[in-house]
């Protein structure tokens, strides 16, 4: 069972961006991006007003700019040449000229840099110069988008991973429906279900297990009843009656990694209108389903979806494009929207969830994470999809 991304696949990635530097002429790098850091070195932090970086240098040796109460941590877990780091933010000399010193000691002075943005952002209170105010470059490059464009497509290793989230995200999911009955709230079914699939989760994997985010859990976020017609509704702790339609969601990440599993269920009975909706949801997400194949746009998927809301009448009652990547980051480019042509391949991982929002009467929304195969695409999640699979009892 894998549980972790290995060494050599973290210095292959490394590689790979090394030699996109060199292609486009460009000497060195600069990273602020924290999953593109942990993408390519495989060190997880929380990034707050300390600022941190990542660096290529000239001789393709590779640094890491830390504040010192992460500097161990760094130097143990991170697949990096060489860890840096300063006392404190903001402390009596900027953590940025230190920054500075550590850039002219790798030799990236009137150099060609790329860079994903110019200096470290933060909305913990940071402050800080500019990446061009520190370093006299020969050129600045925009390589914003690069590690990105690396993470679309999915190694066996990463796809392993991601199949290991689906298989905990729905045992969560399962725990979660299992409790929903009418009488109890929302707050108190989602903790008893997240706390039971990650106590589960954590003793049949082990100390091996690193979860980089949240371990199994499944949740409502308020979707319930006609508070479901809010696509992104915020915990309401709803006290859950019979014939409520709710939306779920269950996930669980395994060494950063994330599938994604939602479902438009009812609290054991189903009215003629909710079924009704519920019934184009589901063929508009058969239809994504069946639409999508490796060589065509993503665009197309969404053109495929709305043509079908059109021709049921229904497309005021759309919020959302069909779905999007997923990996690292729970929405991940790219997007299937009418304005994303990005070309579908194999190995990229997706969510399928369109939906229609109705008020007065709720939401409805499936969710699968799916991979793209060579041939078509093969679910990873299963949770049942059918409406008589979604009636609790």
């Amino acid at each position: 069972m894998r549980l972790s991304i290995l060494k050599q696949e973290l210095l292959d990635r490394q590689k790979k961006f090394v030699s996109k530097l060199n292609e486009g002429n460009i000497d060195g790098a600069v990273l602020f991006s924290v999953t593109d850091i942990f993408y390519l070195t495989g060190f997880h932090f929380h990034p707050t007003e300390r600022p941190m970086g990542f660096v290529v240098d000239p001789q393709e040796k590779t640094h890491l700019f830390v504040p010192a109460l992460e500097h161990e941590h760094a130097e143990e877990f991170a697949c990096i040449d060489h860890v840096h780091s300063y006392p404190e933010y903001p402390g009596e000399r900027h953590p940025m000229e230190y920054f500075k010193d550590v850039l002219n000691e790798a030799g990236l002075q009137g150099k060609v840099i790329g860079y994903d943005s110019n200096g470290y952002g933060s909305p913990m209170g940071y402050r800080g110069p500019a990446l061009s105010d520190l370093l006299d470059a020969k050129n600045f490059v925009s390589v914003h988008g690069w590690v990105e464009d690396m993470r679309m497509i999915k190694s066996e290793a990463e796809i392993e991973l991601i199949k290991e989230s689906c298989r905990w995200g729905n045992l969560a999911h399962r725990l979660l429906v299992k409790y929903t009955k009418p009488g109890l709230s929302e707050i108190e079914i989602t903790s008893r279900a997240t706390t039971e699939a990650t106590m589960m989760m954590i003793e049949t994997l082990g100390p091996d297990y690193k979860p980089h985010g949240s371990p199994a859990n499944a949740f409502f976020r308020g979707q319930i009843g006609e508070m479901a017609a809010f696509p992104h509704a915020v915990t309401q702790n709803i006290v859950f009656k019979k014939g409520d339609l709710f939306v779920t969601q269950a996930a669980a990440d395994v060494w950063g990694y994330k599938s994604e599993l939602e479902r438009t269920m009812f609290v054991q009975e189903v009215t003629p209108e909710q079924e009704k909706y519920f019934t184009y949801m589901y063929n508009a997400q058969q239809l994504a389903l069946n639409t999508i194949k490796p060589g065509i746009p993503y665009s197309k998927v969404e053109e495929a979806v709305q043509a079908y809301w059109k021709e049921e009448g229904i497309q005021d009652l759309t919020r959302h494009h069909t779905g999007h990547n997923i990996g690292l980051l729970g929405h991940e480019a790219p997007f299937f929207d009418l304005g994303d042509e990005t070309i579908i391949q194999p190995g990229m991982v997706v969510t399928v969830e369109p939906g229609l929002y109705v008020h007065g009467v709720g939401g409805f929304r499936h969710s699968d994470t799916v991979l793209i195969t060579e041939n078509g695409i093969e679910m990873l999640t299963y949770y049942p999809r059918d409406l008589e699979s979604l009636i609790t009892d």
